[in-house]
């Protein structure tokens, strides 16, 4: 399954930087990287144009998708598993939202105490603020319960939105521009500067998700079994609540709130290879980077001159398998009550 996803991940990425206004064919964008690498492999790029079209526009865009994309899908797989709740999903129970919020006060006000990092920064602290309310609303007699996680998520959604409502108000015409980007979700304008942001707090939390995949295999166990096995499962919670602020802060910093990636795919892993989370975190990770690839190249391309927002396809394809997961977890739970 990972080799499938390799592949085709490579063949979209490939077919994505070319498409566009300038069309590249797959096999110059191939032989544009191989000669970047000192590879005198395939032909450069025919139109006159090409090469800085790919190197300056294209490539940024997609590594940005493929990053951002295996971020949102591991992020949604890590909350999954410290919930025991197959309907946690960052978009879903808000932590989006908060990082979003955070984000968008720092376009208003004018922060740059960090640079380049202060945006991504603030992000973070407004993920991470949003995923310990949801974990600490959501907990109940040592477990998580389905409808407090959702009706927690409606909370933090509507008091994110509330918030990034104000400082829309607040803002002048650039920051407001600057917010409903936020909320839309889109890669236009990504750029290398961004890409070397992101993908360092990317690798850090991939890492860490790695590290304690063993762990949330004893954990799915149950709390009692896994602390008898030496799991320490409040320290575990904790840690895996840091990775996946750090994974949403990071995406949502430039590319806005992008729902749902982290709840299609782990799911759709899930049905295919089983529940053991090393594999499954390998899959998902190459998953999410198809899925966002994918939604990317269809926002660029659909609709001629124009860039759709990328978290509105994500959301149609993911709102439907929400409300499809949820009645699917009532029924096999007997009812909510």
């Amino acid at each position: 399954m990972a080799v499938t996803l390799l592949v085709a991940l490579i063949a979209l990425a490939l077919i994505s930087a070319g498409s566009g206004q300038l069309h590249v064919p797959p096999l110059e964008v191939f032989g544009s990287i191989m000669h970047r690498l000192g590879l005198d492999i395939g032909p450069m790029p025919s139109h006159a144009n090409g090469e800085s079209a790919l190197w300056n526009i294209r490539f940024p865009r997609v590594a940005m998708a493929l990053v951002i994309g295996a971020a949102l899908a591991a992020a949604g797989l890590l909350m999954q598993a410290i919930f025991g709740n197959p309907l946690a999903e960052p978009g879903v129970v808000g932590v989006s939202g908060g990082a979003a919020l955070g984000a968008s006060a720092t376009i208003v006000f004018g922060w740059a105490f960090l640079g380049e990092w202060t945006v991504a920064v603030t992000a973070f602290v407004g993920g991470l603020a949003a995923t310990l309310i949801v974990y600490a609303m959501s907990r109940a007699n040592g477990r998580t319960e389905v409808i407090t996680l959702v009706l927690t998520g409606i909370a933090v959604n509507a008091v994110t939105g509330a918030g990034l409502a104000f400082l829309t108000f607040l803002g002048d015409t650039a920051a407001r521009e600057q917010i409903v980007f936020w909320q839309l979700g889109s890669l236009n304008g990504s750029r290398w500067q961004q890409f070397g942001i992101v993908l360092p707090l990317v690798l850090v939390g991939l890492v860490v998700a790695f590290v304690v995949a063993k762990q949330l295999d004893l954990l799915s166990l149950g709390e009692k079994s896994a602390r008898h096995l030496g799991v320490n499962v409040e320290g575990l919670r904790i840690l895996v609540i840091l990775v996946v602020a750090l994974l949403v802060g990071a995406s949502v910093a430039f590319a806005g709130i992008i729902a749902f990636v982290g709840l299609v795919i782990p799911h759709l892993m899930r049905m295919i290879i089983g529940p053991a989370h090393l594999p499954l975190l390998v899959v998902s990770t190459l998953g999410g980077a198809v899925l966002l690839l994918g939604a990317d190249l269809v926002a660029r391309t659909a609709v001629p001159l124009a860039d759709l927002p990328i978290g509105m396809l994500t959301s149609l394809v993911g709102g439907p398998f929400f409300f499809w997961l949820l009645r699917r977890t009532r029924r096999s739970s007997g009812g909510w009550g």
